[in-house]
């Protein structure tokens, strides 16, 4: 039977359909696990441009405490009762916030938040790092909605301020991963044999 290529191809197939499962339309095979992933991918990533069309719709008063909400969820600045003591605090131009780098307050970070439609530029940038100089500090973070322009970006890299870009995309990811303004619907747990538990000596 081998001489045949016919057979040969059917069994090939045969084989495969064991692990990997064929999708519509003769696209590339995929296993279960990696459809599952390909799946959640894009449930994700329509969730952050839906997340990310909400968040320009708030009010920039809004923004701003969504901005320190996010922040507390990753481990900064202790309480949110705490952090939320400093928005708006300072009345400088060019500072929205500020927050505490751990929490026992040992370093203060400062921050700006746009909630803007158009890329910013360098000079907002160039902004915040003179409004941390008159505060005789040397680390901010500069969240907005929108996007950073090249001119930007590079020039937070020669700069000695410590400044970390925050663009509408990546809030929208720290959203999703820290569980705010979502709420989890649902979860799958993907499970595999434990070769440890079968291993007999």
């Amino acid at each position: 039977m081998e001489q045949f290529p016919e057979f040969l191809d059917f069994r090939t197939k045969r084989h495969e359909s064991k692990e990997e499962i064929q999708l519509p339309g003769n696209r590339s095979l995929q296993t279960p696990g990696e459809l599952l992933e390909s799946a959640y991918q894009k449930l994700r990533e329509d969730l952050a441009a839906e997340l990310l069309n909400t968040v320009k719709e708030c009010s920039p008063a809004f923004f701003e405490r969504l901005v320190i909400d996010v922040l507390v969820k990753m481990g900064y600045g202790g309480s949110r009762k705490e952090a939320g003591k400093a928005i708006g605090r300072s009345g400088d131009e060019g500072i929205d916030g500020i927050i505490n780098e751990d929490r026992l307050g040992l370093d203060v970070i400062y921050i700006q938040a746009k909630r803007w439609k158009d890329p910013i530029g360098r000079p907002e940038i160039q902004k915040f790092v003179g409004a941390l100089q008159g505060h005789r500090a040397n680390k901010g973070i500069f969240i907005t909605t929108s996007g950073f322009t090249r001119e930007a970006q590079d020039y937070v890299t020669k700069i000695n301020s410590k400044i970390v870009l925050i663009d509408g995309e990546d809030l929208s990811q720290l959203m999703i991963d820290h569980n705010v303004g979502v709420t989890p619907v649902m979860s799958y747990e993907a499970k595999k044999i434990d070769s440890d538990y079968f291993f007999e000596e």
